[in-house]
C-alpha cells in the first residue's frame, strides 16, 4: 500500500469523525459551556481538548510536508503555538471546526500519489526537548505520524466522553459503514 493511500484516507476519515463529535457536542451542551468543554483535561498534566484537536490537525498536515520533502509552513508553527497555549485561549467550537476544515482541505487537494516518493526519503524529526530522530519516510509514517495523530484523536474522544457527550464506538468508526454488507445491520 502506498503512503498516500494509507495516510490521506486515515487522516481524512478520523478528522471527519472528530468534526462530527464536535457537532454532537454542540447539540448536547449549551453554547455557554463550550469553552469549559474545550478547556477540559483528562489529567492535570495533559493538554486540554482544544489542544488535542489542534495537535491532531497539526500531525495530519505535518506528515504531508515532511513526506514530500517540503519545509513546514508558518501556518503549522502557528497551529502548534495555538495547541500549546490553548489552555489559556481555548477558542470556540467553530474555531476548532475551522482548523479541522483547513486540514481536510489540504488533504483533499493532494495528488493521488503525493506522499509515495517520501517512503524512502530521510526524515529528521527534532523535538522541542532536544531529541532528534533520523528515519526513513515509511518508518516515520508508521512509527511517528500515525501514532501521534491517533494519540490526539483518541484523547479528544476520551475528553468528550468524560464530559458526558454521548458518543459510542459507532461514532469512532463511522467510516466502517461504507463496508457494511447490505442486510447485515442489526435491527433495534
Amino acid at each position: 500500500m502506498s503512503l498516500t493511500n494509507l495516510l490521506v484516507p486515515t487522516y481524512t476519515q478520523m478528522l471527519q469523525a472528530l468534526s462530527a463529535w464536535l457537532d454532537k457536542a454542540q447539540t448536547q451542551i449549551p453554547e455557554a459551556e463550550a469553552e469549559a468543554l474545550l478547556s477540559g483535561r483528562l489529567a492535570d498534566d495533559m493538554y486540554p481538548l482544544s489542544s488535542q484537536i489542534r495537535f491532531a490537525c497539526l500531525q495530519a498536515q505535518e506528515a504531508t510536508f515532511r513526506l514530500r520533502g517540503e519545509p513546514l509552513p508558518d501556518l503549522l508553527d502557528e497551529l502548534a503555538r495555538e495547541g500549546q497555549t490553548a489552555g489559556e485561549r481555548p477558542g470556540s467550537l467553530s474555531d476548532a471546526q475551522a482548523r479541522i476544515g483547513e486540514a481536510l482541505s489540504l488533504l483533499g487537494n493532494l495528488a493521488s500519489d503525493a506522499l509515495d516518493a517520501g517512503a524512502q526519503r530521510s526524515i529528521t524529526l527534532e523535538l522541542p526537548n532536544g531529541m532528534i530522530f533520523d528515519m526513513k519516510g515509511e518508518d516515520y509514517a508508521r512509527d511517528w505520524a500515525l501514532p501521534q495523530f491517533y494519540f490526539h484523536v483518541v484523547a479528544a474522544y476520551a475528553l468528550l466522553r468524560s464530559r458526558t457527550i454521548e458518543l459510542g464506538k459507532a461514532d469512532y468508526v463511522q467510516h466502517m459503514l461504507g463496508y457494511l454488507r447490505p442486510g447485515s445491520m442489526p435491527q433495534s
